[in-house]
Formats: C-alpha cells, structure tokens, sequence
C-alpha cells in the first residue's frame, strides 16, 4: 500500500496534503497498491470522510491527548509503530514545515532514504520514481529509491488536486500508548502573527518584495495587492527580512520557504540564485525592476522595467476593476 501522512491544524486538513493524497491515488491505481492515509491528533476522527473524498480507501486514525498538539518526537513513535505494523510500500508526506520536521525523523527511525521536497513522481517496474530540484534548483534528478519503505515529500502547489468524489472506506482507530516521559518535546503555546496571513506555501498567488521597496512602511503597497487578489500571500526577499522591514515567516528562497503558486509577482526583487531557488518552479512570474539586468527577468514570463512605485498604484487600480466585474 501507500501511506499518505495527512496533516491538520486547527481540526482542518492542510491541502498540500490532500494533493499529496491525490497524487498517491494517480501512482497507486499505476501501480496496482492500495492509497491509504494516517490522522495523528487527538478527536480528529471527524476529518476522516474529507479524506476518503480524496481517493483513500482506509484512513487510520492515531489517537492519544499527548498528540493534541505537533511533538516531533510523539508524532514519531506513533508512526514507527503503525508502519511496523502494516509495512507500506510508499510512505508520502506533503512537504510543509511539519513535514520537512517529521519526514527526516521517521526515515531515520525506520533507517531508509528520504527524497525530500520532490516536483514530479511516475510510476516504474512496480516503484514509485521521483524528480527534485538540486544545487539551488539549477538542476533536477530523477531517480528510484532502494529502501523499503520508499519515503518521499512533495512540494504543495505542484501537484493537482483531484476532483473530490462521494467516497467511502475503513476507518481504523488506534490508541497510541506513549509514556509521557517520552515525548520529550511539547507545544505550551501557539502565537499567531496579527492579522492571520495566509502563508506563502498555501497561496494561489504570492506578491513578493525584495530590496526595492525601499523600507517596511512600503510593504503595505503589497498588502494592499494581496488584499485584491483572491488567496493571495506577502512574500519577500532574504535582504528584505535580514534589513528588518518584515518578518521571517514571509521569506522565499533557499534559506525561507519554497513556494510554487499559479502567480508570482515579484517587485523590486533583484533575483539572486538563492531566491530563485525559492519560487522558480511557480507557474507564472512576473517581474517589476529598474534594473534591466536583473537576473529576475531570465526566470520571468513577464517583466517591466521600471520605478515599482509608479507600476503598483495603477496596476492596483486595474485589478480591482477586472476583478470586481
């Protein structure tokens, strides 16, 4: 079988898992194994026929009040125990914060081989084959891991999502005995940044800003864009968030978060390889830099060379118009 790690915040599933579902099921039926899903929480039973909607034809439900909340190492103990159980072929996780955590963790405890953050799978000989970026992102290997089970995470917004269907199937529930003393690593509270902003890993279009914006009070041009544009998020450039004028959270590249939305704006980005690494693989680019050597206008599929602030005022103005109509 396949095993899908679903993730959940707040009692809602994340999407990128539901693409990695998706995209399990597409392999799987290639294959001819079994998509199956694994919850770890506490009373998060509930999201279970979310889930078979996504082509799971069994989710098992790992349950115990210590998992309430993310622990790395109890979300690891109860998994290392269901996968020694079941044995699956493939393992899956959606490549997020708590994945790119959790999926290292687990592969080190079962002692197999990780491909991390991949962009593309294909069924093979009964394996599942799979293509990552490498070297920042300027070149992408394919291959076929050896180790069993096969473990991979895949990058969110890369994968299609799949037409939800009326689906059924098993829910088995599991109680997780984990002595306390064990999980040695606790939530004792979550802070949420004001306002709530969609992060940058889950947005459909992300409006970026780099060292050309000249100072923090000018990010609010770009939230002022998010705010038009429908599941849209603030991103930015490393030296953006190195000068202080905005929080780390925001950061695309190699050393923020990787993102892959249908729409990338980038305004006053110049576009150094680290940053390129962060957000090359988003389906569309557009560029805004007075600077036309900048190497942001190699990757863009459109770019204007010119002053951001007198693009973004009219540019602005014209989506609200599209729109609204």
């Amino acid at each position: 079988m396949i095993l899908v790690y679903v993730e959940c915040r707040d009692f809602k599933i994340k999407q990128s898992s539901l693409e990695a579902l998706s995209e399990a099921k597409r392999r799987g039926d290639e294959i001819g194994i079994e998509t199956t899903a694994v919850l770890v929480g506490h009373a998060v039973d509930a999201l279970a026929p979310e889930v078979f909607r996504y082509g799971a034809s069994k989710v098992y439900i790992l349950e115990n009040a210590l998992l309430a909340h993310y622990s790395p190492s109890g979300f690891t103990q109860a998994l290392v125990s269901l996968i020694e159980e079941i044995k699956p072929e493939i393992i899956l996780f959606a490549a997020t914060s708590m994945g790119k955590d959790l999926s290292p963790r687990l592969a080190a405890e079962l002692g197999v081989s990780l491909a991390s953050d991949c962009i593309q799978t294909a069924a093979k000989n009964g394996k599942l084959e799979v293509k990552r970026p490498i070297f920042a992102g300027k070149a992408f290997a394919s291959f076929m891991l050896n180790s069993s089970p096969q473990m991979a995470s895949l990058r969110p917004n890369v994968f299609p999502l799949a037409e939800p269907v009326d689906g059924h199937g098993e829910t088995i529930k599991k109680e997780v005995v984990i002595p306390e003393n064990q999980v040695k690593d606790k939530v004792t509270e979550i802070l949420k940044a004001e306002g709530a902003e969609l992060d940058v890993t889950e947005a459909d279009i992300v409006v970026t800003g780099g060292r050309g914006m000249k100072g923090p009070e000018n990010f609010d041009l770009l939230r002022e864009l998010t705010a038009v544009l429908p599941h849209s998020a603030l991103g930015a450039s490393r030296s953006a968030v190195d000068a202080e004028w905005i929080d780390h959270q925001h950061q695309v590249g190699q050393t923020g978060k990787t993102v892959s939305p249908s729409l990338y704006m980038a305004f006053g980005v110049s576009g150094a390889i680290q940053h390129l690494a962060g957000m090359s693989s988003s389906k569309f680019i557009v560029a805004v830099n007075k600077d036309p050597d900048a190497p942001i206008f190699k990757v863009a599929d459109f770019g204007i060379v010119g002053d951001l602030f007198q693009v973004i005022p009219p540019l602005k103005e014209e989506l609200k118009k599209i729109l609204s109509e």
